[in-house]
């Protein structure tokens, strides 16, 4: 007897609806915040399965945006993304764990630059619904926290008070909306 195996459903990113951001502390006392204004999701589910979820990610570096001009062109030169040599940070799904009715972590493999290293995401899955023109879509807040040297963007200054002018730690934040394709 066979077992009838799931359908591949691709979903597609709602631009209008997804942003990636990201904050960095300032001389260890404040958060600058940024933001990446292309980027792409390819993601295939079992069905409506998303712990079955295959996903790719990728942002151009030269979206990046902290409302400095000075302070994207330094991030996009040699002292941090290089932008020219590197033009694409990548993520690459390889598990995606269920923890609860709306909680996920999504496990995978970010490139920047030329370093790849393995990372977890908490994921809040929003659900899935219909929009008014008949699209069904499905919804995720995305949140973790990398260290930006593991990625060799090591760039800083000492501050003449101690300690540097941009932390270490990275917080990652999106909100995806997903379209049935």
């Amino acid at each position: 007897m066979e077992t009838a195996t799931a359908t591949k459903t691709k979903w597609n990113l709602d631009a209008a609806h997804s942003e990636i951001t990201f904050k960095v502390k300032h001389m260890m006392i404040a958060n600058v915040t940024g933001t990446f204004g292309s980027f792409a999701v390819d993601t295939q589910t079992e069905g409506d399965d998303f712990t079955t979820a295959g996903i790719t990610f990728s942002t151009a570096v030269s979206s990046i945006s902290t409302g400095s001009a000075d302070r994207d062109n330094h991030l996009k030169s040699g002292d941090f993304f290089n932008a020219e040599a590197f033009p694409e940070i990548k993520f690459v799904s390889t598990k995606v764990e269920k923890k609860s009715s709306d909680e996920y972590v999504l496990q995978g493999n970010l490139t920047i630059k030329d370093v790849t290293k393995p990372v977890k995401l908490d994921v809040e899955f929003g659900g899935i619904g219909k929009d008014p023109w008949g699209n069904q879509k499905a919804g995720f807040t995305l949140t973790g926290k990398i260290n930006r040297t593991d990625f060799g963007l090591t760039w800083n200054a000492a501050l003449e008070t101690g300690g540097v002018l941009v932390g270490e730690d990275v917080k990652i934040h999106a909100e995806i909306q997903l379209i049935k394709a």
